[in-house]
């Protein structure tokens, strides 16, 4: 072989289609999703607020870390397939360790936690210094501040009992969550001109259908423990509430994100871009999460009231999904005047469910939730119709999901 064709076959190795997402990046997005897994566990059966706080804010560094790892792949067009393979299972295994971590991270693991934090903060940095080296010759200080200064920040809490050490984990995510919103309003040229759209809007959507199918698991493996028809029956329903979820997103919502990134990206608008692909869908996974976390509760005793706190999650978490998607899609342009017909309602009935799960069942109180979603879906699809038959009303949309 001579050494063009080793050129040739090198290039070919390594190229990547920047447009889309690498499999090395869903391979790490599977991580996360067993992370959220671990961390779903403690708002199964009657969680309270102490366990819902714990879940957000153990869940929000590691969301940060993942947005983070998402947002400079993005702008990193040129880095090779190799180079990006490497990154992910160096981000893969920090990742893994939070994960194991997580179920103690409040307790005797919160060292582990803060150690895995570190590693990924130093994968990140590396990965932003590339990033910024190809684009600026100024010194990088911000960087070094927002990954290397918030390193330092969870390495020295490794070492802190939990008590100080949480009070230096919120330091360091107030530093960089601050340091984002700044660098928006000062520089926004800097983060919009060079995103990707396309892979922005694939990478976002497939972390959802992951979580899709995360619940599609732990609605399996509770059936699986708890055989029979009665519970097979809630399992079903429960099936039902994450299918209508996903077809909601696979109809509506692909298309949608990435009309709506492009026109945010038009306008310049960078909060707009950080609010609709980091923070708002931060809580619809939330959302998501625990909907299954109810459905789960649900299976083993299906003619039983749901606790207070399953009824939360489900009723919450509906709620949360549909919220965070009204707010969405006003962000892409849309009028509330067209959003309120969809988004009011369904808001306002999913939260009925809370005190509705405290008198019937958790059979009848998971039907009520299909019911809910099968309306919500048929006014979409109504109105979608009436729209392609040259109606003057614009459809309504559910961009993420």
């Amino acid at each position: 072989m001579d050494e063009s064709s080793a050129s040739a076959g090198l290039a070919h190795e390594t190229a990547r289609d920047p447009g889309r997402v690498h499999w090395m990046e869903l391979l790490f997005d599977l991580v996360f999703v067993a992370f959220v897994g671990q961390l779903a566990r403690g708002i199964h059966g009657n969680p309270g607020w102490s366990e819902f706080g714990t879940y957000v804010l153990l869940f929000f560094p590691a969301w940060w870390a993942w947005v983070n790892i998402a947002s400079v792949v993005n702008l990193l067009p040129r880095l090779s397939s190799r180079a990006l393979g490497v990154a992910m299972l160096a981000a893969m295994a920090s990742a893994g360790v939070m994960a194991a971590a997580a179920p103690a991270a409040f307790g005797e693991r919160a060292w582990a936690f803060s150690l895995a934090n570190v590693a990924m903060r130093i994968v990140l940095l590396v990965l932003w210094l590339h990033q910024h080296r190809e684009h600026s010759d100024e010194v990088p200080w911000r960087i070094w501040i927002y990954n290397g200064g918030t390193a330092a920040l969870w390495l020295a809490a490794s070492f802190l009992p939990f008590q100080a050490a949480v009070v230096l984990w919120a330091a360091a995510i107030v530093i960089e969550v601050g340091m984002a919103f700044l660098g928006g309003r000062l520089w926004p040229e800097r983060g919009i001109s060079g995103i990707n759209i396309e892979h922005a809007s694939e990478r976002l959507g497939l972390f959802v259908v992951i979580v899709l199918g995360e619940s599609v698991f732990t609605i399996v493996t509770e059936a699986s423990d708890d055989w029979g028809a009665s519970a097979g029956l809630v399992a079903a329903l429960g099936f039902l509430i994450v299918a209508i979820l996903g077809w909601a997103f696979f109809q509506y919502g692909t298309g949608a994100m990435t009309a709506g990134l492009e026109r945010l990206q038009a306008r310049a608008d960078f909060a707009g871009i950080l609010q609709t692909t980091l923070f708002l869908p931060f809580l619809l996974v939330i959302g998501v999460t625990a909907i299954a976390g109810a459905i789960a509760t649900a299976i083993p005793d299906p003619f039983g009231h749901l606790p207070l706190g399953s009824g939360i999650s489900l009723g919450g978490g509906i709620a949360l999904f549909y919220g965070c998607n009204a707010i969405v899609t006003v962000r892409y342009g849309r009028s509330p005047r067209s959003v309120l017909p969809w988004a009011l309602p369904s808001v306002v009935l999913a939260v009925s469910l809370i005190p509705v799960s405290t008198v019937v069942s958790g059979t009848v109180l998971l039907a009520m939730a299909v019911l809910l979603l099968l309306a919500v879906t048929g006014y979409v699809e109504l109105q979608r119709r009436r729209h392609r038959r040259g109606a003057s009303v614009p459809p309504p949309l559910l961009p993420l999901g």
